[in-house]
């Protein structure tokens, strides 16, 4: 036989194997996390090492290769938690890979444009067999098929407003104590999330206003997390009762760069 068509044959053998090959511990993605995310506020917050992401670009576009091959069939035959995983994960790597692009020429994710060139609507990566954008990730991949609110602590937008990100890779087997554990650190950070007993109002990110729907009824969602944002007996009851009023606080834009900000 063809010495062509053999190898022909041994490479579509090897097809599937490959296409199996992704590997879900991130492990590549959750190195640079460990190496690079600096906790701050007693682990409330956090703003990432962009000239050490710098220095090991290389790694990081590895990683995302690793992303980008998965196939569209590949990614529907993962369970519910692989994908969702995954999902978060690669909006956070690609979200750093587009900073990395203008870095450290950017002070904000903004800084890209908001009509031309803007970095949420911009396809600029390929991702479950075609070309995405973040928002593509968030809103039409993550948002409406999983209907689970606390994605939006764990999608990082480069933004000190946002929520944290993760000091490591999401995990399947540990999705919904990641999740959780996100939830309550973002709730309970006094920058972004706080009762104020002058007003008596909850004061909280705009995150809850942009996607009220996915809090909804939000009077309860907040009632449940009371014992982080207050302080005191009776701002907890007047957040779990539902009797305090709501005001959105304004969203810092600023990269969150380590090296840009003395918030400690």
């Amino acid at each position: 036989m063809d010495a062509r068509l053999i190898l022909a044959g041994l490479l579509l053998a090897a097809t599937p194997t490959l296409s199996q090959a992704f590997d879900h511990s991130h492990a590549a993605w959750d190195a640079l996390l460990r190496k690079h995310v600096v906790l701050l506020d007693g682990g409330k917050a956090s703003q990432l090492d962009y000239a050490g992401m710098a220095r090991d670009r290389v790694s990081l576009k590895a990683y995302l290769d690793s992303l980008s091959l998965v196939s569209h069939h590949e990614f529907e035959t993962w369970p519910r938690g692989e994908q969702m995983a995954f999902l978060i994960n690669a909006y956070n790597a690609f979200a750093v890979e587009k900073v990395l692009t203008r870095y450290p020429a950017v002070r904000s994710i903004w800084d890209f444009g908001k009509v031309f060139g803007n970095p949420f609507k911009d396809d600029f990566f390929t991702l479950v067999g075609g070309k995405r954008s973040l928002d593509a990730i968030e809103h039409a991949m993550l948002r409406p098929v999983f209907r689970e609110p606390r994605v939006h602590y764990a999608v990082n937008c480069a933004s000190i407003g946002c929520p944290m990100l993760r000091e490591e890779a999401y995990l399947a087997a540990r999705l919904d104590a990641q999740l959780e554990g996100q939830a309550r650190r973002f709730l309970s950070d006094r920058s972004r999330n706080r009762y104020d007993a002058r007003s008596r109002r909850l004061a909280v990110s705009r995150i809850f206003d942009w996607f009220a729907e996915d809090f909804e009824p939000r009077a309860r969602y907040f009632a449940a997390y009371a014992d982080l944002l207050a302080d005191d007996a009776a701002g907890r009851e007047a957040v779990r009762s539902g009797r305090a009023g709501l005001q959105f606080l304004d969203y810092d834009w600023a990269l969150n760069d380590s090296r840009s900000s003395s918030r400690r």
